[in-house]
């Protein structure tokens, strides 16, 4: 059953550049701002944004990266755990490299094929995203990987099939689609198969 109530809390864009790691400088768009709308949102994605890897992020079936705030304070509690953070201050939209902020839209509930209408813009669910060694990185988490398998809060990809324009407060109209499989249950098969 689609979400009552779904909204883009933030919407954010974020340019390719060097990211330090294990003292390798690799290229990483990883780093996202928020950006004052509407943003125009392509094919490809948002307009101003960048993908560093287009085998693991970008492209048709990934353009745009949503992440539920939802997840925020499970993040930020480890950080200030870890000694990572002095400040009780919640964490910036975007720091989990997202375009979109959502609110009420968790991954349990957000299926695989289902459409999200949000004005003149139409976006589809292709996958869920998976964490990777700049992840790890970015966050100054070392298991940030596993701890986002174990806690299942992943976001989603989506792709673009109607160009539009996205703002903050803009309410998302979810679409069914075929219902086969979750974000959750797509994110958890593939972790799965990794481990194997």
């Amino acid at each position: 059953m689609p979400p009552e109530s779904a909204h883009i809390v933030s919407v954010q864009t974020g340019a390719a550049r060097p990211l330090l790691i294990g003292g390798r400088r690799l290229l990483s768009a990883i780093g996202k701002s928020p950006v004052p709308g509407p943003v125009a949102v392509g094919s490809l994605g948002l307009a101003g944004d960048e993908q560093a890897d287009l085998s693991v992020h970008g492209g048709l079936d990934k353009a745009v990266y949503a992440y539920p705030v939802e997840h925020l304070p499970f993040w930020h509690r480890l950080r200030r755990e870890r000694g990572l953070t002095l400040f009780d201050e919640p964490l910036p939209h975007g720091f989990m490299g997202e375009n979109l902020s959502t609110e009420g839209l968790l991954e349990h509930g957000v299926w695989i094929g289902d459409r999200w209408v949000i004005g003149d813009l139409v976006l589809r669910v292709t996958a869920p995203r998976e964490p990777c060694f700049k992840f790890n990185a970015v966050t100054g988490l070392p298991d940030a990987g596993r701890r986002m398998v174990e806690g299942v809060c992943c976001g989603c990809y989506l792709a673009v099939e109607r160009p539009g324009t996205v703002a903050a407060g803009a309410a998302i109209a979810v679409h069914p689609g075929p219902r086969g499989m979750t974000v959750a249950q797509a994110f958890l098969a593939k972790r799965i198969k990794h481990l194997r």
